[in-house]
């Protein structure tokens, strides 16, 4: 089988088309949040603390001179972007969790019996058979 034909059938499989349209989808939905907590949530959580800008938030640890510039450690960025996390770990774990209840449900649904066979059958009719009389 040539390369390319085998990468092809690799890459038609659902399972690699449905994980491309994850991903585009888990991008944009980082997007949304980044955008909700920096846009929505900060502000708000900014003010009530005095004020403060997150993303501002940083400690100089080297001055900048005429010729480096200034060593920062950003803090309020990071912060910024662990409440990105903890709100796209907590939205993971909503989805995985009502999957895993509707996949509970479809285990615990009792099977229909299967017909019987035609042994079985043939033997109750002689059976009520016997019991009418005849």
């Amino acid at each position: 089988m040539s390369f390319m034909k085998e990468f092809k059938e690799f890459a038609m499989k659902g399972n690699v088309v449905d994980l491309a349209v994850g991903l585009v989808i888990g991008a944009a939905f980082g997007k949304i949040v980044s955008s909700f907590v920096g846009d929505v949530l900060m502000p708000p959580l900014g003010i009530l603390i005095g004020g403060v800008d997150f993303t501002d938030l940083s400690l100089t640890l080297r001055e900048a001179t005429e010729s480096v510039e200034a060593v920062t450690l950003r803090y309020g960025s990071f912060i910024q972007t662990v409440v990105d996390f903890v709100i796209i770990a907590f939205a993971i774990f909503l989805v995985v969790k009502a999957m895993n209840r509707l996949k509970r449900k479809k285990e615990e649904a009792p099977a229909a019996p299967p017909p019987p066979s035609k042994e079985v059958t043939l033997l109750s009719e002689i059976r009520d058979l016997l019991k009418q009389g005849r």
